[in-house]
């Protein structure tokens, strides 16, 4: 089964805090991650998770930068309440919470479900980062949800879908960067334009997240992408 680690990112409410490991116990996860807290975690927190205090809670690894957070996961996964359909917009294009349960059956590695600050959500130089992003249906009326609230439902959505019995080798997130590297030498063998790299980069690496590569994808990928460097700078 894929290793699903929280990841909550400069959270500024302790009883939000509480909240979502307390929704983490209900469906079976255990490894939180605080960013750089704007919070204390104290009373508060333990009273709003419950039984979930010294199992979740107690055990929570704090990180000071978010680099360091996700050192180990093998794919990254952002949570937004902003959407959009138009492909223009390529970096804000999300799956709903069942989508997203469905790309990575198969997958084995640790895959972080990062969750932003309440009043602002994830930023965009976090979002760049991300291999997927999802976004739960709301109305759109009121479309933001408190943090605990989206974290419980996709929880739940993992829950049912039994994340505990996906097996499969696929490529890991060091394999990915390696791959947006090449990508990114790929540009420079073509010229391709200064100004346009950066959305390119990041579409790229966006597709590529919700192919969720197998190993030999992977290396398929990789194949073409040296062949195509090697033809642009004979060319």
């Amino acid at each position: 089964m894929p290793a699903i680690e929280v990841v909550l990112v400069r959270p500024q409410s302790e009883g939000n805090v509480g909240a979502v490991a307390r929704a983490m116990m209900n469906f079976g996860l255990k490894e939180l991650v605080l960013v750089d807290p704007e919070c204390e975690i104290g009373v508060e927190a333990r009273r709003r998770a419950m039984h979930a205090a010294e199992p979740v809670l107690d055990r929570a690894k704090v990180f000071k930068s978010l680099t360091r957070a996700l050192a180990r996961a093998d794919m990254v996964v952002g949570t937004t309440g902003v959407k959009t359909k138009n492909p223009k917009k390529f970096d804000r294009i999300s799956l709903t919470p069942r989508e997203f349960v469905d790309k990575i059956k198969g997958f084995e590695g640790k895959v972080a479900i990062l969750f932003g600050q309440e009043d602002f959500g994830l930023d965009r130089k976090t979002i760049s980062k991300c291999d997927l992003l999802v976004t739960i249906p709301t109305s759109e009326e009121y479309p933001i949800m408190n943090v605990s609230h989206a974290a419980a439902v996709i929880f739940y959505e993992l829950f049912q879908a039994g994340a505990r019995v996906w097996k499969s080798k696929r490529a890991a997130r060091l394999e990915i960067d390696l791959l947006v590297r090449q990508f990114e030498c790929l540009l420079d063998a073509i010229e391709y334009p200064m100004h346009k790299r950066r959305k390119t980069t990041v579409m790229f690496r966006r597709m590529m997240g919700r192919a969720v590569l197998s190993k030999w994808e992977y290396h398929v990928m990789m194949g073409v992408l040296k062949d195509a460097i090697r033809e642009a700078k004979d060319g």
